[in-house]
């Protein structure tokens, strides 16, 4: 056994359950007065900061010039690591909802929880349930200043950056919201794929710039995938 497995197990992941159970169990009253998920968005995000300093990630976010103070966007970018939630929630600013697969909101507590901060259940085997919840999100970010994180290579991958489904960019047209591509690196290295000893190290988070979806028809979609999928290939230093 490594000495990283060995940390991993007796010291990180007690500390991650410890944690959870603490900010859970919070959160759990703060969403007694808390109909929008705001507050549970904040207890979220300090959770996130905390497995952060547990898991060891040293994070460094650039691009942040390229967002405008109260704006709300569409985030759109790579899937790699289970550390990859901790990881943005703690980096990328304002106000956000998860577009997160719906088999994570049967998990008990984990489920509840998302369903009570507002973050949006995607089907990955009902084409017509997953276009609802697009439009779903596409109807929050217009009546909110809040914005959207969707991952749009449908789960985590293997490889260097997968073809990205149209979910992005239907919200992006349906609500007029920009979508910012984001690539993120380092994170696999964090917790690999397959693996479950956490290593810690460097994360880092690269913002683009805001790709408009103002006057953009329904029909655009493939073309706006495709130019979002580049962006995140060029932050990422991939071949699209």
């Amino acid at each position: 056994m490594s000495f990283a497995l060995l940390r991993t197990l007796l010291w990180t992941d007690p500390l991650i359950i410890l944690s959870t159970a603490l900010m859970g169990t919070i959160n759990l009253f703060v969403a007694l007065f808390d109909n929008g998920g705001d507050r549970q968005f904040l207890m979220a995000r300090t959770w996130s900061k905390m497995l952060v300093r547990i898991m060891g990630m040293r994070m460094e976010i650039t691009g942040l010039e390229n967002l405008q103070p109260g704006q709300h966007y569409i985030f759109a970018g790579n899937h790699r690591s289970y550390s990859d939630t901790p990881a943005l929630l703690s980096t990328l600013p304002g106000n956000f909802r998860f577009m997160a697969k719906e088999g994570l909101f049967k998990i008990p507590l984990l489920g509840h929880h998302l369903q009570l901060a507002g973050h949006i259940p995607v089907s990955l085997v009902n084409p017509r349930a997953a276009l609802k919840s697009l439009h779903r999100a596409a109807e929050m970010i217009r009546e909110r200043p809040v914005s959207v994180l969707i991952f749009p290579e449908g789960g985590r991958t293997d490889g260097a950056l997968e073809p990205f489904k149209e979910g992005a960019a239907i919200i992006g047209i349906k609500s007029g919201v920009p979508i910012v591509p984001f690539g993120l690196i380092g994170t696999r290295e964090v917790i690999p794929m397959h693996g479950v000893t956490i290593r810690g190290g460097v994360v880092k988070v690269h913002l683009g710039k805001p790709i408009e979806t103002q006057g953009l028809i329904f029909k655009n979609k493939t073309e706006l995938t495709q130019r979002i999928r580049n962006e995140v290939a060029s932050l990422l230093g991939v071949e699209p």
